[in-house]
């Protein structure tokens, strides 16, 4: 989660202005029930001092008992937990079900030119900060970084013998437009995956009994929440009220922006009706409608509201990994 991100890099930005030795961990690989997905960070410090997480707890244990003990000292390698023969033993390594998962850790000594380490977390942070994902490519042999722009959608990290490709950008971002029963598991899904949840809507009584959590609520329309901030290129919005005033308005406004995903919920008829509302009101396109998803979300086959809501964040989520 971008939080979590933030966090490490500004805790790594402290500790090298301090004048401390770090080692900067990324996820790699997992496979089988490895707890973390690929691009999760954690940066270390050679007191065991450490922000961010690259699994439940048995490899971070591990790994900051090795490097207590000296390893790790190379200026970038690849470490491997759980199942394998070239992964790395011991009693304090359990990963469930042969699960395996392979680490980028990075060497980043306080003897090492300052403005180097300083411009690679400001580069992280730009790229945690804006809507444009930037692309980090990095040598294994000398440890050695570029950047570069970055699609939004894809894997987060590719590599080979030589080189790792790391995709860095915003948290993936949810704009709810509009509460229904549909939304309320929208919200839950959403949060349990990572997203960060945007629930939009101007009416006063459909707050009445909804359950947001951490969610960001606002009570406005969706198309005031884009008109001021917009979306960018990690954002999905879902329109699920079945109002046209409400989803119609979040439609043409989305299209201005950059979210990788636009949909509204619908039936085939409501959704051939809403796309002529589009055309003809709306003056869309049909490059601009073509990118709204109507009807929303996978073929499931879905009734129920949390069905739909199933079948919708699963077609955002296949869609952000560019499936």
């Amino acid at each position: 989660m971008r939080a979590l991100d933030v966090e490490v890099v500004e805790a790594a930005r402290r500790w090298h202005a301090a004048g401390h030795d770090l080692w900067w961990c990324t996820v790699l690989s997992t496979f089988g029930s490895a707890p973390r997905e690929p691009g999760a960070l954690l940066v270390a410090r050679a007191d065991g001092r450490h922000v961010g997480s690259l699994s439940g707890g048995c490899v971070e244990e591990d790994f900051l008992a090795r490097l207590d003990g000296g390893a790790f000292r190379a200026p970038a390698q690849i470490a491997v937990y759980g199942d394998g023969a070239d992964a790395l033993g011991g009693e304090r390594v359990r990963l469930p079900c042969d699960g395996r998962l392979e680490v980028l850790i990075e060497h980043w000594p306080a003897d090492a030119t300052h403005l180097e380490v300083a411009r690679e977390l400001d580069a992280y942070a730009e790229a945690l900060r804006v809507g444009q994902p930037r692309a980090r490519r990095l040598a294994l042999g000398d440890g050695r970084s570029r950047w570069a722009a970055a699609e939004a959608t894809g894997p987060r990290v590719e590599r080979d013998e030589e080189t790792v490709r790391i995709r860095v950008g915003p948290a993936a971002r949810l704009l709810i437009a509009g509460i229904s029963p549909v939304a309320q598991y929208c919200v839950q899904f959403a949060r349990a995956l990572g997203f960060e949840v945007v629930v939009c809507d101007p009416r006063p009584e459909a707050w009445d009994g909804f359950e947001a959590g951490d969610a960001r609520c606002l009570r406005e329309l969706p198309s005031e929440f884009l008109r001021r901030e917009g979306a960018h290129r990690a954002t999905a919005v879902v329109a699920l009220t079945h109002d046209p005033r409400l989803d119609d308005l979040t439609m043409l406004e989305a299209v201005r922006g950059e979210a990788f995903y636009i949909g509204v919920m619908g039936s085939k008829r409501t959704s051939e009706k809403r796309a002529e509302r589009l055309r003809r009101t709306g003056g869309l396109d049909e490059q601009a409608l073509g990118r709204i998803r109507m009807p929303i979300g996978l073929d499931l086959g879905s009734k129920t509201p949390a069905e739909i809501a199933l079948a919708t964040l699963a077609d955002v989520v296949r869609v952000m990994r560019g499936r």
